[in-house]
């Protein structure tokens, strides 16, 4: 009997449909979830470690679970449309608007909602942006995460026309100012400035240069955890760059890790303004990072500073050549 051969794989360009809702499996989030994440991006936020102090602040007797560590698995959830990621375009919209504590189950569904075909490349390949709405849910049912991303994935036929133009820009960049203090969790921060002391260099223009940098390592590690199925994170072969690419999630993560050294008193992240990946990171590059202070202002109706922080990041090849800048990350961070 002939065998019928069935190919497994995500989508090209031209399979994706305005409204196809993609279901991703639930992710139960534990301790072994955390020692992971902070082993690859050896972070140094208080709460998620230190599970005593965060029962004090949050009065949750879970521990806080790393806002980074969330944002990555809500992304890693919505990849099974984004296999063959060749990039990401932005990241829109994207505000916690519940902390996750270690226990808790992260569910996700991303729709697309926007297509543009993009004009063919000298080389004769082609490609298209999906603008994905992803909508992460706890397992309460309650809203944790709801944004929007816009991936740039190829065509299966460079010569398909699929008449796909909207029009991005419908998307918007802001973030309502009242969802960010909404956002803000309602914290013993006093008990916070106690253990880590009262953030200080936040007059807007200080630029906070980390001099520890960081080695990147165990990139599909990471993909992996948090449920990425992009397989530029894990075949080198499958990458536009001809090897194997970090997740981005990575570099977004290690950048956090180098904001709590100079802020040690930053108690979540709630929410993010812009993201750029300005150039590819690889396993074994060395990264660098200054954090440059945009904004900061009292939450309302909280005993914390919301601050808006620019995270600008450096890749040293081991090549000989001048880092090359492949982030830039501006986030909304909240400090005791």
């Amino acid at each position: 009997m002939e065998q019928q051969r069935v190919a497994v794989g995500g989508p090209y360009f031209e399979d994706l449909e305005r409204g196809r809702v993609f279901e991703a499996p639930g992710l139960t989030l534990t301790w072994g979830h955390a020692a992971i994440h902070q082993a690859i991006a050896g972070d140094r936020m208080l709460l998620p470690l230190d599970a005593p102090l965060s029962e004090r602040v949050t009065g949750r007797p879970d521990a806080l679970v790393h806002p980074n560590l969330v944002c990555d698995v809500a992304i890693g959830q919505s990849t099974e449309p984004t296999q063959r990621v060749l990039g990401n375009l932005f990241y829109r919209g994207l505000v916690l608007l519940n902390q996750v504590y270690r226990g808790d189950t992260l569910r996700t569904s991303t729709e697309v909602v926007a297509l543009k075909q993009n004009r063919p490349r000298k080389d004769g390949s082609a490609s298209g942006l999906a603008v994905l709405r992803i909508r992460t849910r706890n397992q309460r049912g309650e809203e944790v995460l709801d944004f929007h991303r816009c991936p740039m994935i190829p065509l299966r036929d460079a010569e398909v026309a699929t008449g796909h133009a909207d029009d991005l820009d419908t998307i918007s960049p802001e973030i309502d100012p009242a969802s960010l203090h909404a956002a803000v969790p309602d914290w013993d921060y006093a008990a916070l400035r106690e253990r880590a002391g009262t953030a200080a260099g936040l007059e807007p223009g200080t630029v906070h240069a980390v001099e520890g940098r960081e080695t990147v390592t165990t990139a599909p590690e990471l993909a992996r955890l948090t449920l990425n199925v992009a397989m530029t994170h894990r075949d080198g072969g499958a990458g536009a760059h001809g090897r194997r690419l970090v997740y981005g999630g990575q570099t977004i993560s290690i950048a956090a890790a180098h904001a709590t050294r100079a802020f040690p008193s930053l108690a979540t992240i709630v929410a993010w303004r812009s993201c750029a990946h300005s150039a590819p990171v690889f396993e074994g590059d060395v990264l660098s990072t200054e954090v440059s202070v945009v904004a900061a202002e009292a939450a309302e109706g909280r005993d914390a500073t919301l601050a808006d922080l620019r995270a600008i990041v450096h890749a040293d090849r081991g090549t000989g050549d001048p880092p090359e800048q492949v982030l830039d990350w501006e986030f909304v961070g909240v400090l005791a």
